[in-house]
Protein backbone atom coordinates (compact mmCIF):
# COMPACT_ATOMS: atom_id res chain seq x y z
CA UNK A 1 0.00 0.00 0.00
CA UNK A 2 1.62 3.23 -1.22
CA UNK A 3 0.02 6.77 0.25
CA UNK A 4 1.09 9.86 -1.08
CA UNK A 5 1.09 12.78 1.97
CA UNK A 6 1.30 16.20 0.20
CA UNK A 7 -0.23 18.72 2.39
CA UNK A 8 0.19 22.87 2.35
CA UNK A 9 1.17 24.42 5.66
CA UNK A 10 -1.93 25.29 8.18
CA UNK A 11 -1.03 28.76 8.00
CA UNK A 12 -0.78 29.86 11.80
CA UNK A 13 -0.36 26.89 13.22
CA UNK A 14 1.42 24.25 11.08
CA UNK A 15 4.47 24.08 8.56
CA UNK A 16 3.75 22.30 5.87
CA UNK A 17 6.67 19.80 7.17
CA UNK A 18 4.90 19.22 10.45
CA UNK A 19 1.27 18.67 8.86
CA UNK A 20 2.78 15.94 6.54
CA UNK A 21 4.37 14.24 9.42
CA UNK A 22 1.22 14.52 11.38
CA UNK A 23 -1.20 12.63 8.61
CA UNK A 24 1.79 10.24 8.60
CA UNK A 25 1.18 8.99 12.20
CA UNK A 26 -2.23 8.97 12.27
CA UNK A 27 -2.24 6.66 9.32
CA UNK A 28 0.52 4.55 11.34
CA UNK A 29 -2.11 3.27 13.71
CA UNK A 30 -3.94 1.94 11.47
CA UNK A 31 -1.79 1.14 8.44
CA UNK A 32 1.67 0.37 10.38
CA UNK A 33 3.22 -1.02 6.84
CA UNK A 34 1.38 0.82 4.44
CA UNK A 35 4.74 3.19 2.09
CA UNK A 36 4.44 6.68 3.08
CA UNK A 37 5.81 9.06 0.66
CA UNK A 38 6.04 12.77 2.15
CA UNK A 39 5.95 15.29 -0.36
CA UNK A 40 4.68 18.51 1.63
CA UNK A 41 3.92 21.22 -0.58
CA UNK A 42 3.84 25.15 -1.18
CA UNK A 43 2.48 27.67 -2.92
CA UNK A 44 5.99 29.76 -4.23
CA UNK A 45 5.92 31.84 -1.17
CA UNK A 46 6.85 30.52 2.10
CA UNK A 47 7.80 27.23 2.18
CA UNK A 48 9.31 26.80 -1.06
CA UNK A 49 13.12 26.94 -0.40
CA UNK A 50 11.71 23.68 2.51
CA UNK A 51 9.86 22.06 0.26
CA UNK A 52 13.16 22.21 -2.45
CA UNK A 53 15.29 20.89 0.36
CA UNK A 54 13.36 17.89 1.58
CA UNK A 55 13.04 16.58 -2.05
CA UNK A 56 16.91 16.44 -2.14
CA UNK A 57 18.06 19.70 -3.31
CA UNK A 58 21.07 21.20 -1.18
CA UNK A 59 21.27 23.93 1.16
CA UNK A 60 23.16 27.14 1.11
CA UNK A 61 23.18 29.95 3.49
CA UNK A 62 24.37 33.88 2.90
CA UNK A 63 24.06 37.24 5.50
CA UNK A 64 21.60 39.75 3.84
CA UNK A 65 19.85 42.86 4.47
CA UNK A 66 16.36 41.95 6.14
CA UNK A 67 13.64 44.46 5.77
CA UNK A 68 14.86 46.98 7.51
CA UNK A 69 18.78 46.17 6.76
CA UNK A 70 19.28 44.48 9.99
CA UNK A 71 21.74 41.18 8.55
CA UNK A 72 19.73 37.99 8.55
CA UNK A 73 20.66 34.79 7.13
CA UNK A 74 18.71 33.07 4.74
CA UNK A 75 18.97 29.99 3.52
CA UNK A 76 18.49 29.00 -0.31
CA UNK A 77 18.63 25.61 -2.39
CA UNK A 78 20.58 24.62 -5.19
CA UNK A 79 20.55 21.81 -7.69
CA UNK A 80 22.99 21.63 -10.58
CA UNK A 81 22.82 25.48 -12.50
CA UNK A 82 19.50 26.59 -10.25
CA UNK A 83 18.78 28.10 -6.90
CA UNK A 84 15.81 28.44 -5.30
CA UNK A 85 15.14 31.58 -3.23
CA UNK A 86 12.27 33.04 -0.97
CA UNK A 87 11.79 36.65 -0.76
CA UNK A 88 10.33 36.60 2.63
CA UNK A 89 14.09 34.66 3.89
CA UNK A 90 15.40 38.21 3.37
CA UNK A 91 12.35 40.80 2.91
CA UNK A 92 9.62 39.04 5.11
CA UNK A 93 7.02 40.50 6.92
CA UNK A 94 8.28 38.56 10.40
CA UNK A 95 11.72 39.86 10.08
CA UNK A 96 10.65 43.07 11.31
CA UNK A 97 9.79 44.18 15.33
CA UNK A 98 6.79 46.35 13.63
CA UNK A 99 5.65 46.77 10.45
CA UNK A 100 7.39 49.68 8.17
CA UNK A 101 4.91 49.84 5.39
CA UNK A 102 6.70 53.22 3.58
CA UNK A 103 10.14 52.38 4.21
CA UNK A 104 10.54 48.65 4.53
CA UNK A 105 12.84 47.13 0.76
CA UNK A 106 13.96 44.41 -0.78
CA UNK A 107 17.72 45.28 -0.88
CA UNK A 108 18.59 41.70 1.06
CA UNK A 109 16.53 39.96 -2.05
CA UNK A 110 18.76 41.22 -4.37
CA UNK A 111 21.66 40.34 -1.95
CA UNK A 112 20.59 36.51 -1.94
CA UNK A 113 20.26 36.48 -5.91
CA UNK A 114 24.08 37.72 -6.05
CA UNK A 115 24.81 35.19 -3.25
CA UNK A 116 22.93 32.54 -5.96
CA UNK A 117 25.12 33.49 -8.76
CA UNK A 118 28.25 33.32 -7.23
CA UNK A 119 27.62 29.78 -5.92
CA UNK A 120 27.25 29.32 -9.93
CA UNK A 121 23.59 29.85 -10.52
CA UNK A 122 22.22 30.77 -14.01
CA UNK A 123 18.64 29.50 -13.09
CA UNK A 124 17.06 31.44 -9.89
CA UNK A 125 13.64 30.96 -9.13
CA UNK A 126 12.42 33.53 -6.40
CA UNK A 127 9.66 32.52 -5.01
CA UNK A 128 7.58 35.23 -3.75
CA UNK A 129 4.70 35.67 -0.28
CA UNK A 130 4.80 37.20 3.17
CA UNK A 131 6.93 40.22 1.90
CA UNK A 132 6.99 43.34 4.51
CA UNK A 133 7.71 45.51 1.51
CA UNK A 134 5.62 47.43 -0.78
CA UNK A 135 9.15 48.31 -3.11
CA UNK A 136 8.26 46.99 -6.13
CA UNK A 137 11.59 45.48 -6.16
CA UNK A 138 13.58 48.59 -6.18
CA UNK A 139 15.68 47.53 -2.70
CA UNK A 140 16.67 44.36 -5.12
CA UNK A 141 17.59 46.18 -8.34
CA UNK A 142 19.90 48.67 -6.55
CA UNK A 143 21.65 45.78 -5.18
CA UNK A 144 22.01 44.14 -8.31
CA UNK A 145 23.92 47.31 -9.62
CA UNK A 146 20.99 48.69 -10.80
CA UNK A 147 20.68 53.36 -10.14
CA UNK A 148 17.46 54.66 -9.16
CA UNK A 149 17.79 58.06 -8.29
CA UNK A 150 15.90 61.57 -7.37
CA UNK A 151 15.68 64.72 -9.24
CA UNK A 152 19.06 65.55 -7.00
CA UNK A 153 21.21 62.99 -8.92
CA UNK A 154 21.03 61.00 -5.46
CA UNK A 155 20.00 57.26 -4.27
CA UNK A 156 15.93 56.92 -3.45
CA UNK A 157 15.76 55.59 -0.29
CA UNK A 158 14.64 52.41 0.79
CA UNK A 159 11.09 50.84 0.44
CA UNK A 160 8.07 52.60 -1.08
CA UNK A 161 8.03 55.85 0.14
CA UNK A 162 11.27 56.00 -1.62
CA UNK A 163 9.94 55.57 -5.18
CA UNK A 164 7.73 58.76 -4.70
CA UNK A 165 11.18 60.84 -4.77
CA UNK A 166 11.99 58.62 -8.13
CA UNK A 167 12.66 60.07 -11.37
CA UNK A 168 15.35 57.95 -13.14
CA UNK A 169 16.60 54.42 -13.37
CA UNK A 170 19.80 53.41 -14.49
CA UNK A 171 20.40 50.17 -15.47
CA UNK A 172 23.55 49.94 -16.83
CA UNK A 173 25.19 48.60 -13.93
CA UNK A 174 23.46 45.72 -13.63
CA UNK A 175 25.54 42.36 -12.98
CA UNK A 176 26.61 41.51 -16.15
CA UNK A 177 25.88 37.62 -15.33
CA UNK A 178 22.11 38.76 -15.22
CA UNK A 179 21.96 38.69 -18.37
CA UNK A 180 23.05 34.74 -18.43
CA UNK A 181 20.77 33.48 -16.10
CA UNK A 182 17.29 32.47 -16.72
CA UNK A 183 15.00 34.37 -13.75
CA UNK A 184 11.62 32.77 -12.66
CA UNK A 185 9.47 34.54 -10.04
CA UNK A 186 6.46 32.34 -8.49
CA UNK A 187 3.72 33.58 -7.53
CA UNK A 188 -0.12 32.43 -6.06
CA UNK A 189 -1.73 35.85 -7.01
CA UNK A 190 -2.25 37.29 -10.43
CA UNK A 191 -2.97 41.33 -8.81
CA UNK A 192 -1.71 44.14 -11.11
CA UNK A 193 1.01 46.60 -9.92
CA UNK A 194 -1.21 49.54 -9.34
CA UNK A 195 -4.88 50.44 -9.13
CA UNK A 196 -7.74 49.12 -6.83
CA UNK A 197 -6.43 45.39 -7.60
CA UNK A 198 -3.36 46.53 -7.05
CA UNK A 199 -0.07 45.82 -4.27
CA UNK A 200 -0.68 49.09 -2.37
CA UNK A 201 -4.51 48.61 -1.74
CA UNK A 202 -5.10 44.85 -1.63
CA UNK A 203 -1.75 44.13 0.04
CA UNK A 204 -0.71 47.36 1.76
CA UNK A 205 -3.17 47.24 5.26
CA UNK A 206 -1.24 44.10 6.06
CA UNK A 207 1.82 45.09 6.03
CA UNK A 208 0.70 48.23 8.39
CA UNK A 209 -0.04 50.66 5.44
CA UNK A 210 -2.51 53.42 6.64
CA UNK A 211 -5.17 54.69 4.11
CA UNK A 212 -3.14 57.34 3.17
CA UNK A 213 -0.13 55.20 3.03
CA UNK A 214 -1.70 53.28 0.48
CA UNK A 215 -2.82 56.07 -1.90
CA UNK A 216 1.20 57.24 -1.44
CA UNK A 217 2.60 53.75 -2.41
CA UNK A 218 -0.41 53.47 -5.14
CA UNK A 219 1.13 56.69 -7.08
CA UNK A 220 4.89 55.94 -5.79
CA UNK A 221 4.31 52.58 -8.01
CA UNK A 222 2.73 54.01 -10.55
CA UNK A 223 5.66 56.37 -11.37
CA UNK A 224 8.06 53.65 -11.21
CA UNK A 225 6.21 51.51 -13.87
CA UNK A 226 6.40 54.62 -15.82
CA UNK A 227 10.25 54.64 -15.43
CA UNK A 228 10.47 50.91 -15.71
CA UNK A 229 9.15 51.14 -19.09
CA UNK A 230 11.06 54.21 -19.76
CA UNK A 231 14.22 51.83 -19.06
CA UNK A 232 13.55 48.48 -20.06
CA UNK A 233 10.65 49.02 -22.67
CA UNK A 234 8.86 46.28 -20.78
CA UNK A 235 4.70 47.82 -19.71
CA UNK A 236 4.68 45.66 -16.82
CA UNK A 237 2.12 47.70 -14.45
CA UNK A 238 -1.18 45.65 -15.56
CA UNK A 239 0.43 42.64 -16.01
CA UNK A 240 -0.95 39.85 -13.90
CA UNK A 241 0.87 39.22 -10.77
CA UNK A 242 3.05 42.08 -11.32
CA UNK A 243 1.83 43.27 -7.96
CA UNK A 244 2.94 40.14 -6.08
CA UNK A 245 5.24 40.81 -3.24
CA UNK A 246 4.77 44.35 -2.82
CA UNK A 247 5.16 44.44 -6.60
CA UNK A 248 8.90 42.84 -7.05
CA UNK A 249 7.59 40.85 -9.84
CA UNK A 250 7.05 44.25 -11.69
CA UNK A 251 10.77 45.37 -11.07
CA UNK A 252 12.25 41.31 -11.71
CA UNK A 253 10.14 41.24 -15.31
CA UNK A 254 11.02 44.84 -16.20
CA UNK A 255 14.78 44.66 -15.60
CA UNK A 256 15.77 40.85 -15.42
CA UNK A 257 13.30 39.44 -17.85
CA UNK A 258 11.67 37.46 -15.40
CA UNK A 259 8.90 35.09 -16.13
CA UNK A 260 6.02 34.29 -13.67
CA UNK A 261 4.86 31.17 -12.74
CA UNK A 262 2.17 29.39 -10.70
CA UNK A 263 4.33 29.18 -7.76
CA UNK A 264 2.40 25.65 -6.80
CA UNK A 265 2.91 23.94 -10.36
CA UNK A 266 6.27 24.89 -9.85
CA UNK A 267 6.87 23.76 -6.04
CA UNK A 268 5.07 20.24 -7.42
CA UNK A 269 8.00 19.73 -10.15
CA UNK A 270 10.79 21.11 -7.77
CA UNK A 271 9.59 17.98 -5.16
CA UNK A 272 8.62 15.93 -8.23
CA UNK A 273 5.31 14.87 -7.24
CA UNK A 274 4.23 13.25 -10.18
CA UNK A 275 6.87 10.76 -9.72
CA UNK A 276 5.83 9.89 -6.14
CA UNK A 277 2.34 10.03 -7.78
CA UNK A 278 3.52 6.39 -9.66
CA UNK A 279 2.01 3.17 -8.24
CA UNK A 280 0.15 5.17 -5.18
CA UNK A 281 -3.06 3.70 -3.71
CA UNK A 282 -3.84 7.35 -1.99
CA UNK A 283 -3.16 11.40 -2.05
CA UNK A 284 -3.94 13.38 1.53
CA UNK A 285 -3.23 16.92 0.52
CA UNK A 286 -4.79 20.09 3.24
CA UNK A 287 -4.33 22.97 4.20
CA UNK A 288 -5.48 25.58 6.86
CA UNK A 289 -8.82 26.58 4.66
CA UNK A 290 -10.22 24.79 1.83
CA UNK A 291 -12.21 27.73 0.06
CA UNK A 292 -12.20 28.94 -2.82
CA UNK A 293 -8.96 30.75 -2.40
CA UNK A 294 -8.05 27.00 -2.86
CA UNK A 295 -8.87 26.32 -6.11
CA UNK A 296 -7.64 29.86 -7.11
CA UNK A 297 -4.06 28.25 -7.80
CA UNK A 298 -3.35 27.29 -4.03
CA UNK A 299 -0.69 23.78 -3.75
CA UNK A 300 -3.88 21.64 -2.60
CA UNK A 301 -5.92 21.94 -6.01
CA UNK A 302 -2.62 21.28 -7.68
CA UNK A 303 -2.42 18.03 -5.83
CA UNK A 304 -5.51 17.05 -6.72
CA UNK A 305 -5.31 17.71 -10.38
CA UNK A 306 -2.31 16.09 -10.59
CA UNK A 307 -3.44 12.99 -8.53
CA UNK A 308 -6.16 12.81 -11.04
CA UNK A 309 -4.56 13.31 -14.11
CA UNK A 310 -2.81 9.74 -12.63
CA UNK A 311 -6.00 8.06 -11.89
CA UNK A 312 -5.32 8.26 -8.09
CA UNK A 313 -7.84 9.51 -5.50
CA UNK A 314 -7.00 12.20 -3.24
CA UNK A 315 -8.62 13.25 0.10
CA UNK A 316 -8.02 17.01 1.26
CA UNK A 317 -7.57 17.57 5.59
CA UNK A 318 -8.25 20.66 6.55
CA UNK A 319 -8.65 23.06 9.44
CA UNK A 320 -11.67 24.59 7.63
CA UNK A 321 -13.85 23.15 4.70
CA UNK A 322 -15.86 25.30 3.00
CA UNK A 323 -16.36 24.33 -0.49
CA UNK A 324 -19.11 22.36 -1.13
CA UNK A 325 -19.08 18.78 -2.91
CA UNK A 326 -19.77 19.44 -6.04
CA UNK A 327 -17.08 22.30 -5.85
CA UNK A 328 -14.85 19.82 -4.34
CA UNK A 329 -15.35 16.60 -7.06
CA UNK A 330 -14.92 19.16 -9.66
CA UNK A 331 -11.29 20.46 -8.52
CA UNK A 332 -10.53 16.69 -8.19
CA UNK A 333 -10.78 15.92 -4.46
CA UNK A 334 -12.94 12.51 -3.87
CA UNK A 335 -13.67 13.88 -0.48
CA UNK A 336 -12.47 16.82 2.19
CA UNK A 337 -12.73 16.63 6.17
CA UNK A 338 -11.77 19.54 8.77
CA UNK A 339 -10.38 18.84 11.88
CA UNK A 340 -13.61 20.06 13.59
CA UNK A 341 -14.85 16.58 12.69
CA UNK A 342 -13.17 14.90 15.13
CA UNK A 343 -12.60 17.15 18.10
CA UNK A 344 -15.31 20.17 17.93
CA UNK A 345 -13.19 22.43 20.43
CA UNK A 346 -12.31 24.79 18.21
CA UNK A 347 -9.42 26.00 21.04
CA UNK A 348 -7.92 22.36 20.69
CA UNK A 349 -7.92 22.15 17.08
CA UNK A 350 -5.88 25.20 17.61
CA UNK A 351 -3.97 24.88 20.39
CA UNK A 352 -3.02 21.29 19.27
CA UNK A 353 -2.85 21.00 15.42
CA UNK A 354 -0.90 18.66 14.97
CA UNK A 355 -2.70 15.95 17.46
CA UNK A 356 -6.09 16.48 16.27
CA UNK A 357 -4.29 16.43 12.66
CA UNK A 358 -3.43 12.79 12.95
CA UNK A 359 -6.63 11.92 14.74
CA UNK A 360 -8.18 13.16 11.62
CA UNK A 361 -6.22 10.95 9.21
CA UNK A 362 -6.50 8.28 11.25
CA UNK A 363 -10.35 8.81 11.21
CA UNK A 364 -10.27 9.33 7.06
CA UNK A 365 -8.43 6.22 6.55
CA UNK A 366 -10.26 3.84 8.57
CA UNK A 367 -13.64 5.10 6.79
CA UNK A 368 -12.55 4.84 3.94
CA UNK A 369 -9.04 2.66 3.11
CA UNK A 370 -7.07 3.20 0.16
CA UNK A 371 -8.18 1.43 -2.84
CA UNK A 372 -6.64 2.57 -6.70
CA UNK A 373 -10.02 3.49 -8.79
CA UNK A 374 -10.60 0.63 -11.24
Amino acid sequence: MRIVIAPDSFKGSLPADEAAAAIAAGIRRVLPGAELVLRPVADGGEGTVAAALRAGWHPRTAQVGGPDGRRVEATFAVDGGTAVLELASAAGLGLLPRPAPLTAGTRGVGELVLAALDDGARRIVLGLGGSATTDGGAGMLQALGARLLDGAGAEIGPGGGGLATLVRIDAAGLDPRLRETEVVVATDVDNPLTGPAGAAAVFGPQKGATPDDVELLDAALARYASLLARTSGAWVERRPGAGAAGGTAAGAMALLGARVVSGAELVCDLIRLDEALGGADLVLTGEGTLDEQTLRGKAPAEVARRAAAAGVRCVALAGAVRLPADRLEAAGFAAASALTDVEPDLDRCLAEPAAVLADLAERVIMAAPPARPR
